[in-house]
Order: structure tokens, then sequence, then C-alpha cells
């Protein structure tokens, strides 16, 4: 590959010449890299599509620029993941390709995988080619998704060590905690503020309802329909699931939490900056009933689950901190990020009502 003048221009992010010299290295014959853009939609790692002169697409994954939290947007452990699922598993993930742990390259860890054709569907106005009853087989498809998901035997696949399940959600509610210290100090510093009252009561709450550890099980972390790619033809399934970041082993309701959380429906009261609202259009599964397809593909007991879907509302609102840090920062890349701010406070009030009610819907 010669680095000169036939090189599209950059994106924020990426340094082409020097990524093109890599590129010659890693996948020797890969040809010329000809065009190179943002995929949108992604709130934190960011994602690029880079077209090669034989018209090959090729995906790359990189951490987002300026305010990153502590432990968050590891490029090895995502590519570990997709790697080991991609040869030993059912999961339908893109191939991985390359990784490249030198951040002299363009500024930071990454790595390479295949394109895979598929839609985001994210919107209602998404579903307006989507009859209820592919609306309904896509539900089914993604409930099996994540069932796979939870049902990889780890040790088979070489996960055994990807993460510590025992005192998974103990931790998890200390490192979440911690995120939200470091966006919030982030947000200080630069001048600002962004008070959430009723966070640390919720934090107190879910702390003393912490569930007794299970067997250890693959979670994805970031579960939903938008975090997937879709086909509909000639049947509605499910090509693969992406945004890998902060899968590690653990427990596996905490992924189902997550997903119902995101999932909206029709006569939901407040809307959130992210997830799919398409969900909320005719023929799609309610949150009840996705779960109870998890549950008969599974076999778990969601008897707990309240619990689940509060200390997802946390987490999530602790994402969205960071993120709405980062753009106080002037340091996101895409759109969307001036209303990411705005979710936080509804996940707080939202996890608090579940607790209060006991009821996950």
């Amino acid at each position: 590959m010669t680095v000169d003048a036939e090189l599209p221009a950059g994106v924020p992010g990426i340094d082409v010449p020097r990524l093109a010299d890599w590129l010659a290295r890693a996948l020797p014959g890969a040809g010329r890299i000809t065009a190179i853009d943002l995929i949108a939609g992604g709130r934190s790692n960011l994602t690029y599509g880079i077209t090669l002169a034989d018209g090959r697409r090729i995906v790359l994954r990189r951490p987002p620029l300026g305010h990153v939290l502590p432990t968050a947007h590891d490029m090895s452990r995502e590519y570990k993941v997709l790697s080991a699922l991609g040869a030993g598993s059912t999961v339908p993930v893109p191939t991985t390709l390359a990784f490249c742990d030198d951040e002299d390259v363009i500024g930071a860890r990454f790595y390479l995988m295949d394109f895979v054709e598929g839609q985001v569907l994210r919107t209602r106005e998404d579903a307006e080619g989507i009859t209820p009853e592919q609306a309904g087989q896509l539900s089914e498809r993604l409930a099996e998704a994540l069932a796979a998901i939870h049902l990889v035997d780890v040790e088979a696949v070489g996960l055994g060590d990807f993460g510590r399940p025992s005192g998974y959600m103990a931790r998890q509610l200390k490192r979440w905690g911690k995120q939200w210290d470091s966006s919030q100090e982030a947000i200080r510093a630069g001048g600002a503020t962004h008070d959430v009252p009723e966070y640390d009561r919720l934090a107190a709450r879910l702390a003393e309802r912490l569930p007794a550890d299970g067997p250890a099980r693959l979670v994805h972390g970031d579960f939903r329909l938008d975090n997937a790619l879709a086909r509909l033809e000639p049947r509605p399934e499910i090509a693969a699931v992406v945004d890998w970041e902060m899968s590690t082993l653990g427990d596996p309701l905490s992924d189902l939490g997550l997903t119902l959380v995101y999932w909206a429906e029709a006569d939901d009261d407040e809307g959130l900056p992210v997830g799919a609202t398409i969900t909320s259009a005719p023929g799609f599964h309610t949150r009840r009933e996705f779960a109870e397809r998890y549950a008969a593909l599974t076999g778990f007991d969601l008897g707990a689950l309240d619990f689940y879907v509060a200390f997802a509302c946390f987490k999530l609102a602790v994402i969205l901190e960071g993120i709405h840090a980062r753009f106080l920062q002037n340091a996101t890349v895409g759109e969307g990020f001036d209303q990411i701010g705005e979710g936080v406070p509804v996940l707080v009030n939202r996890a608090h009502k579940v607790l209060d009610t006991g009821s996950a819907w």
C-alpha cells in the first residue's frame, strides 16, 4: 500500500496515512484505502467504515475522543470476545481481522473486522417498511441472540478467564459509582455542574438489594436492538451483535435488565435519548413478552427482575453522564449529544419507581 495523494481525506480520530502504513503490514494485499467514513449511531466507541481499492468494506473500532472513563473502552477485550465467539459459538458476530496495540498509529488502540450487511433499526421511521409479523419475528430473534450469549460455554470458547464472576454485581455497583464520580469531576473541571439529587439514594438502595452470585455467564453489557445488525429478507434475522466493549463474565440478568430499560413501548410516559424507539411500533413484543421468551429459552428465574431493571437504569445513567461530560468538553463526534444529559435524571427516577413498586414493567 502506498501512502500518497490518492488517499482520502482524514476524519476525526483517524490519521489516514499512518493507518494506511499499518494496514499494509497487518493485512498484506488488502489494497489501497479509497474511502473512510464515520458510521453514525455510536455514542461511545467510534466506528468507521473503510473502503478498499477492490471495493471490499471493513470496519475499524477505536475509543472515543476526549474524556474517557477509567477501565472503559478496552479494545483488546472487545477484540478477544468477538474472536472467541466467531470461532466457537452460535452467537452472530462479525469476523475479526487484526488488532493494533500501537497508540502511535491513530492515537489509540483499535481493531478491524469484516463489514456485515444489515440494518441498524432504531426509530419509528425505521419501522415503516416492517410488518407487524416481521416485528414479532425480530423480537424473537433478538431474545434468541441474548439467550445464546448467556448459554455460551465460556471455557469451551476460551473465555474462562474473561472476567471475575464472583461478586460481579457488587463490583459493578462500585465500578459505576467511581465512573459517576469521574464524570462529575470532569464536568466541574470544565466549569459546569450537573446535579442529580436522587443519585446517591439510588446507589444506597441498590447496595441493600445485591443478589447472591450465580454461575459464570458471558454478558454483553449493552445489549439492545440497535446494537445489532438486522436483516428482514428473506426472513427476519439478527445478522450480528456488535458493540461488545463492556462484555465480561457475570450475572446474565444484568443484560436482560438493561435490554428492558432500552425497550420502548407505545404507552411509555418518557423516552430516552438512546435506545431503539422502533420497539414501540406494532408487532414488537412488550417488555414482559420479551422477558418471558428469554426465560423460556434459558430456564433462568426472573423473580428478582425489578432489581436488575433498577440497576440497569443506574448503570445507563452513569454511562450517559460520561457521554454528557465529553459533550461539555466538545469532544464528541456526531449528532444528538446535546440531549444526552437530559436522560440521566429520567433514568434515576425510573429506577426508584421500579424499586418502589417491585415491578420490572
